[in-house]
């Protein structure tokens, strides 16, 4: 069952969404050249625990995981779809490279989980034209995020581009609920035919995340538990707000640029 949450607790979450904006901001600034996924994390464990937040996916044991989650952020360079482990990759960013940035905060009892894809140096037309659909995605997703809707209709929005553009649409994970906890219901996918599903009144908050590779939309888990990587190789882009679902336009509590 939805969670739904009161003014106070909306109001709450958007102002910790503009102090994960401001985390992302600086990771994005970081991820240069010769940068290490390491580097990265120690940002985000510094810039979370500096403005007296915790860092929400750090020691979080997801239903079926085999361990806790060991670090605060999430990376995801080139083929890693989602879940990377910084602290294990040990990745060095290269020149062209593009790396998705996944950051979870609480505060008080709530929380924020949201994250972008970001390129390092200049990369290629193909990689930008990814990059680009797949954030395009996210706001038709989001455009349908009001009351009344259903979370039919934001699969079917997502999905129904990402046809159009002949990528591939990774299936095997989607958004979600969140606010009270890092993950809550309803799930939320990237596909799905409009008119059904959960029905989406005021108060709901969801995690709207589409993850698109420029190959097929198949992918393979990792033994290390977390990490999820495009299984042909293909490089994969991934972009994610927190959206409160109003009796007006859908409201965007995290915000990243």
């Amino acid at each position: 069952m939805a969670h739904v949450k009161s003014s106070e607790e909306i109001q709450a979450l958007q102002e910790l969404g503009k102090r994960h904006a401001e985390i992302i901001a600086a990771l994005e600034e970081l991820a240069k050249p010769g940068v290490t996924t390491d580097e990265l994390e120690a940002l985000a464990c510094k810039m979370v625990e500096d403005g007296g937040d915790k860092p929400a996916f750090k020691g979080y044991k997801p239903a079926g995981a085999p361990r806790p989650f060991p670090c605060a952020l999430c990376v995801a360079p080139n083929d890693v779809v989602v879940h990377g482990i910084p602290t294990e990759l040990h990745y060095t960013l290269q020149s062209g490279d593009i790396i998705g940035l996944d950051l979870g905060i609480e505060r008080n009892g709530l929380f924020v989980d949201a994250g972008k894809t970001v390129a390092v140096g200049a990369v290629d037309h193909a990689t930008q034209e990814l990059l680009y659909a797949t954030l395009e995605a996210l706001h038709l997703g989001i455009a349908e995020a009001h009351a009344g809707s259903t979370v039919g209709d934001i699969g079917a929005a997502i999905e129904g581009f990402v046809r159009k553009k002949e990528y591939g649409l990774v299936r095997n994970l989607c958004g979600h609920g969140v606010g009270h906890a890092v993950h809550e219901e309803p799930q939320v996918p990237n596909f799905g035919a409009r008119g059904t599903g959960e029905t989406l009144e005021p108060g709901m908050v969801l995690a709207i995340e589409p993850m698109v590779n420029i190959g097929t939309g198949q992918v393979d888990f990792l033994d290390d538990g977390y990490t999820v990587r495009t299984r042909d190789g293909s490089r994969s882009a991934h972009f994610e707000h927190n959206v409160a679902i109003t009796d007006g336009e859908p409201l965007v509590l995290t915000s990243w640029k």
